[in-house]
């Protein structure tokens, strides 16, 4: 018999990987999606166009990080064997805009959840997505899972609150709960308004004659670059333990912003300060200057480690976002 998996955020860059991965491993997939007036599954997409061929099983419900009735309902209905709560209010800069809304879904949407899990299905296996923005303003160099937070963003104390509160649900309750502080991993699936995305997304139409310039905030921020796929299949192993336990996801390096864009413009040959224009709207009342993981318990327990580069992933990146846009001026839809 099948595993049956739960995913909130499944419509999001790290849930439609996570799904594939799942659903390539035999389980059956169900993901909490919120109602709206228009589909927000173009990730998905392509699974459900394939699934009469394959035979897949992947099952949307309506639910809300928001609503704590509507989720003790799902797990009380699956009973999945597998719980991974992606969902949140994600964009670091929007949390400042939105700080009590941040906190109602990043935060306490993460306290529904566990106590859904507590009173619905208590034998279910549960995945907390937690963030390398928790370190913040960083107390040590590179950051491990023992070294203390700080965060700088309402984002990242929400994801403090969310990530005790699992502690707490696994050492109260004895839940097979788990963290994984995911420190920054990217893909072609990255939402268009974080800074990766939004860079290979605007060298595309700048090479292809669409945009003249591209305006960015703090080009010195540093940060650490994974692959989205790679850092999915580390959440996975983390259920697959004899018990829950928190890690670090991380490659270990770290790079600015300034890098990624001399590594994008540099695969089409451009000069990225001819289009680059700093606007003091994308800075962040609080910035994180600089972050990188420590990933060896991860390695040692879990046997997980990062296999694609930096320059691999801002590749990856690039070409996909050239191959998106011409495909969208031919009337065409290719699959990332």
């Amino acid at each position: 018999m099948s595993k049956k998996a739960l995913i909130s955020g499944i419509t999001g860059q790290d849930g439609s990987y996570l799904a594939e991965f799942l659903l390539g491993k035999g389980y059956e997939v169900h993901g909490i999606i919120r109602r709206s007036s228009s589909f927000n599954t173009e990730r998905l997409d392509h699974i459900y166009q394939d699934r009469h061929i394959t035979g897949v099983k992947l099952f949307l419900h309506y639910g809300d990080l928001g609503d704590s009735a509507s989720l003790m309902t799902l797990l009380h209905n699956l009973q999945p064997d597998e719980i991974y709560n992606l969902g949140a209010q994600s964009h670091v800069r929007v949390s400042f805009e939105v700080p009590e809304y941040t906190g109602d879904i990043t935060a306490l949407g993460a306290t529904r959840v566990l106590d859904a899990v507590r009173q619905a299905a208590p034998k279910a296996r549960f995945y907390q997505a937690s963030s390398s923005e928790m370190y913040g303003m960083v107390q040590a160099v590179p950051q491990r899972e023992d070294t203390p937070f700080y965060p700088r963003s309402p984002y990242g104390v929400a994801k403090v609150y969310a990530y005790w509160m699992t502690v707490n649900y696994r050492e109260s309750y004895q839940l097979h709960a788990s963290n994984g502080i995911l420190f920054n991993h990217e893909s072609p699936r990255r939402g268009e308004t974080f800074v990766t995305r939004k860079i290979t997304r605007a060298l595309a139409r700048i090479k292809a004659g669409l945009q003249k310039e591209l305006y960015l905030g703090n080009l010195d921020a540093k940060r650490d670059w994974g692959y989205a796929p790679e850092f999915v299949e580390a959440m996975w192993m983390m259920l697959q333990q004899e018990k829950g336990d928190d890690y670090v996801i991380a490659t270990g390096e770290t790079h600015s912003v300034r890098e990624f864009l001399e590594e994008a413009f540099g695969c089409a040959n451009l000069d990225w300060e001819k289009y680059v224009k700093i606007d003091s709207r994308y800075y962040r009342p609080a910035e994180v200057d600089l972050l990188i993981g420590d990933a060896s318990k991860a390695k040692k327990i879990l046997g997980w480690q990062p296999k694609i580069t930096f320059k691999e992933l801002v590749r990856i990146m690039v070409q996909a976002d050239a191959e998106l846009l011409a495909a969208q001026l031919s009337g065409k839809h290719i699959r990332s």
